[in-house]
């Protein structure tokens, strides 16, 4: 199988997905009903897509192309409204977060669809133990070869991304002490983590025609990487967000993305390297065990610093392209999270901290994501 061709896109444009949990409204576990979903959700006019997910109690939605943070949730707002509605009818609930915070993996069903069974013969166990939620963004890129140098360099900040969405921190019953447990599940498959650095498409077809006639690979789609390009779209793909628990935070986060995106695209602020992944997988570990109390080591200086104070300084520097594309008030919801220490994992630990019921955290994380608890 050869690559297919980087398609054309606008620069800077944005899509959303999001991966849903459906529960039940009994006790708040999983409950297996994605195929009545997308049937009441085919009743409803609107943007982007509603699919299956690897599971029977999962659900992915997503935007068309957009503009800008406010032109995601005007998008995403619909489409909550109408998951909710479909949900009531079926009397269950629909809710984010990047883990179910009790369901147990063997319980789940591998949805109806060939791909999802192959993988299910391919990788065992850990196909039913991918019931996990997360958001993906991706972001339109002028050409080929500014995808690749926007993938490694936007792989500095993917610790931001991290401890900004981390919303898992419980699984099966446990709290993991991680702020986002989920990426552990993702890292377990054998084709995940970074991308290869190189800097220009044609190196990158090598790369890709090497491993498919390992026969390891049959396509883009067998890369589950943490940042991947999707030439089909003539984006890249930044896929380790827990998914939030809120539409609000979805679209701050692709805003962010944005701003950062639309600062590498006016300054070119630093050349990639293979050097700078020495730090990779330790920055990512600690923000998914930490989150916004992460140590962050600079992959340039090798200077530790608080991941938060990272994150500030960030903001600061990338302020004036987020005004520029209506990311300001991404940043600005943002912000007020990373100088509170506050994410989606704190507020479900507290929620359960007050509750000592996981059940009970769940019926309320599902109430936040209808938009009624704060």
């Amino acid at each position: 199988m050869t690559l297919e061709a980087f398609a054309t896109s606008e620069p800077l444009t944005l899509g959303v997905e999001l991966e849903l949990q459906l529960v039940n409204t009994h006790d708040y576990d999983l409950a297996p009903y994605a195929s009545d979903m997308l049937r009441l959700m085919l009743k409803h006019d609107l943007p982007g897509t509603v699919v299956p997910e690897m599971t029977r109690s999962m659900i992915e939605v997503s935007t068309g192309i957009c503009r800008n943070a406010a032109d995601v949730l005007a998008q995403l707002a619909p489409i909550r409204d109408a998951l909710v509605g479909s949900a009531d009818k079926l009397n269950i609930a629909v809710a984010g977060g990047g883990t179910h915070p009790f369901q147990q993996w063997h319980e789940q069903r591998i949805y109806e669809k060939p791909r999802f069974h192959e993988l299910s013969q391919l990788y065992g166990y850990l196909t039913k133990q991918f019931t996990i939620f997360g958001q993906h963004v991706h972001i339109g890129c002028p050409d080929a070869d500014a995808a690749l140098l926007m993938l490694h360099r936007m792989s500095r900040y993917i610790p931001h991304c991290i401890a900004l969405s981390a919303s898992s921190p419980f699984v099966q019953g446990q709290d993991t002490a991680f702020d986002s447990a989920r990426l552990n599940s993702v890292f377990a498959f054998p084709l995940s983590g970074r991308a290869p650095c190189v800097l220009t498409w044609a190196e990158f077809e090598q790369y890709f025609n090497k491993m498919t006639a390992t026969g390891v690979v049959k396509g883009m789609k067998d890369f589950y990487w943490d940042i991947r390009p999707k030439p089909e779209f003539g984006t890249i793909e930044i896929r380790v967000f827990d998914t939030p628990l809120t539409i609000e935070r979805a679209a701050a986060l692709a805003g962010y993305v944005q701003a950062l995106a639309a600062w590498f695209l006016d300054t070119q602020p630093f050349t990639p390297c293979e050097d700078d992944y020495l730090v990779y997988t330790y920055n990512r570990f600690q923000a998914c065990r930490f989150g916004l109390d992460a140590v962050y080591v600079d992959p340039a200086s090798g200077e530790h610093m608080p991941l938060a104070e990272h994150i500030l300084q960030t903001m600061d520097q990338i302020s004036d392209h987020a005004a520029r594309h209506g990311a300001a008030p991404s940043l600005a919801l943002l912000r007020q999270s990373v100088e509170q220490r506050h994410n989606d994992a704190r507020w479900l630990r507290e929620c359960q901290d007050r509750e000592q019921l996981l059940g009970e955290v769940t019926r309320q994380a599902a109430l936040k994501f209808r938009g009624v608890a704060g």
